[in-house]
């Protein structure tokens, strides 16, 4: 009997413990590592436009997808690290509940990735795909590297988090946000020269419109509008330029109107517009730049870049006044 059971302890041990033992090693193991610091369980809520949802996600795993959807790989190192940096702080001050939009649209996230109202995110598994294969690895090291480079770093001005605004190129001069957004004077977002946007395919645009549309369309928002119909152009006056060059009040027949609400009437890339007279039928409406030029520009950066500038150099060129700062400092 002694046998037997010594027998059936062995086997015991064989059959149940190591096994139990073996699983549990495995199970645990990864759990034990120490995780860097700046790879902490901080995390942002984001409504993926595409998507239809809201996606928690790692703080500065989200920062790689905004820099990957914001502004091209092939930019300079320094340029793409003033990118993180912004990027980084407008997400942060939204996290912190600092700047928040009134429309609500994604209440129930810090912020979305649709770039018309935040900024804008792309997964690595679609930023590759839109890369080829002989620049993709490379591409998305590049930017992983850009972020990593600057982890945790934000703007502040005045001890405050800032926010930041950006967009692709000025057309030569970015704006004061008052200019934009009445009543929204901002003291670090003001207008500076913005050198070497040229190369941007988005610089200069030109969009044709049919003398009947253009006359539906301001009717559509202004019932009571008159003008020549044989002279359109000729009844378009700009009342007043902003310190950037672009449109701020436009008179148009016997209608006085904002030049970021004509930009949006007819969908244009800005507000640094001219309308002229085509043909008989049709008008050119020529701008230059694409966005609302406030902030950075992110070709102005690139070129501040490659001339030499640090990615601390291009933030505070672009934003007078500002300090940068740590999260949690």
């Amino acid at each position: 009997m002694k046998k037997v059971a010594c027998y059936l302890a062995v086997m015991l041990i064989v059959v149940v413990l190591i096994p139990f033992l073996a699983v549990k090693s495995c199970s645990v193991a990864p759990e034990r590592r120490e995780r860097p610091e700046k790879e902490s369980a901080a995390t942002i809520r984001v409504y993926v436009k595409g998507e239809n949802r809201v996606r928690v996600m790692p703080f500065e795993e989200y920062i790689k997808g905004v820099v990957a959807a914001e502004m091209p790989a092939e930019f300079e190192p320094e340029a793409l690290k003033a990118q993180a940096v912004a990027a980084r702080t407008y997400a942060y001050a939204r996290m912190k509940g600092l700047y928040r939009s009134s429309d609500k649209q994604h209440a129930d996230a810090d912020i979305c990735t649709d770039p018309g109202h935040c900024q804008a995110w792309i997964s690595q598994e679609k930023a590759m795909k839109k890369w080829n294969i002989f620049t993709r690895y490379r591409n998305w090291r590049k930017i992983e590297k850009a972020v990593n480079d600057t982890s945790g770093i934000i703007i502040t001005y005045n001890g405050v988090v800032a926010n930041p605004l950006f967009h692709s190129n000025s057309g030569g001069r970015t704006e004061n946000a008052e200019d934009v957004w009445d009543g929204v004077d901002v003291p670090y977002l003001k207008s500076v020269p913005s050198n070497g946007e040229e190369g941007n395919p988005e610089f200069r645009n030109s969009v044709l419109v049919k003398n009947s549309d253009f006359i539906k369309k301001m009717e559509s928002r202004f019932p009571g509008f008159k003008i020549k119909k044989d002279d359109i152009a000729g009844g378009i006056r700009v009342l007043e330029y902003t310190a950037g060059g672009r449109v701020k009040r436009v008179q148009i027949g016997n209608t006085v109107m904002k030049g970021t609400d004509f930009r949006a009437l007819f969908a244009l890339k800005s507000a640094n517009f001219k309308v002229e007279r085509k043909d008989g039928e049709t008008l050119e409406i020529t701008t230059l730049g694409y966005g609302h030029g406030v902030g950075m520009s992110q070709w102005g950066a690139n070129y501040l870049a490659k001339n030499g500038g640090s990615f601390e150099e291009i933030l505070r060129y672009y934003y007078k006044g500002v300090e940068l700062s740590s999260i949690g400092a």
